[in-house]
Parts: C-alpha cells; sequence; structure tokens
C-alpha cells in the first residue's frame, strides 16, 4: 500500500468533488504549488489510487428516475461469472456485487418507472440459474462525494 499524507487525501477530496477542477485551482484550495499539485496527482494515478475521472449524471432528468437494488440467489455451485453475465446482459443494471452469504448477488438498476422495474426483475427471474430475488426501492441517497443535505 503507498503511503499517502494529508495533502494527498485533500487532492483526492477536491478530484471527487468534481473531476474537472484545474490544477491551479487545487493549488490555491492546498498552498501548494500548480507544479506540485500536478506531480502530486500524476503519482497518484501511477500508483493506481486514482483510476481514471467520470461524470455524475442526474438520472431523474433523463427519465430514469427510479432507482432499486436486487437481491439474487443461485444455487450453491453457480459460478461467479454465471452470475455476473446474468445481469450485465441486462442494460437497466448498473452494477454487480458478488457477496457473501445470503444473497449471492446485489445488483443495482435504475429504471423509468414501476412497471419497468417489474421487467427488469422478471427479466433477472428467468436469467441463468436464479432461485429468488428481494427488490428494495432507494428513497433517496447519499455518497461521501456530495455534500451532506
Amino acid at each position: 500500500m503507498p503511503e499517502l499524507d494529508e495533502i494527498d487525501h485533500r487532492v483526492l477530496r477536491l478530484l471527487r468533488e468534481d473531476g474537472r477542477r484545474t490544477f491551479s485551482e487545487m493549488a490555491e484550495c492546498i498552498g501548494l504549488s500548480v507544479a506540485a499539485v500536478k506531480r502530486r496527482v500524476d503519482r497518484l494515478k501511477e500508483l493506481g489510487v486514482i483510476t481514471g475521472f467520470t461524470v455524475q449524471i442526474d438520472y431523474a432528468k433523463l427519465g430514469w428516475g427510479i432507482e432499486a437494488f436486487t437481491e439474487l440467489r443461485y444455487p450453491g455451485t453457480t459460478p461467479v461469472a454465471e452470475i455476473i453475465r446474468t445481469a450485465t446482459d441486462v442494460p437497466e443494471v448498473q452494477a454487480v456485487f458478488t457477496i457473501a452469504g445470503d444473497p449471492d448477488a446485489l445488483i443495482h438498476v435504475r429504471v423509468r418507472d414501476l412497471g419497468h422495474l417489474q421487467q427488469v426483475i422478471d427479466r433477472l427471474r428467468r436469467a441463468g440459474d436464479v432461485t429468488g430475488t428481494k427488490t428494495l426501492l432507494v428513497l433517496g441517497s447519499w455518497t461521501r462525494d456530495t455534500p451532506v443535505p
């Protein structure tokens, strides 16, 4: 594990808040030169701590405002690759988490409405060797990358 100091963590925090933040903006916030901030970011990328830059999307404005997590259960002999393949074939699936214990996987989905959610769940139930599902509807969310409301 690479040793990261407080300045590295501040750089990461600033980039999590806004991945398009310039080196000069970060330098001003942190109290370093632009070159020093660039060296820090480059080092964090070389170490594999920073793996990329991304955009945050308001899915509700795209018409995909319903978010849910569906637990999937499989027979004990189902390979992990099959569990992942079951979900990745469904375009509404945002992420697949294989987990220890019961259930076997947790699937993050985004859909247009509850009818669409039902269609996605039905499709997941028919895929592979799924033996059971349980769906949890998201009412609200917060991540470390967003300010506390």
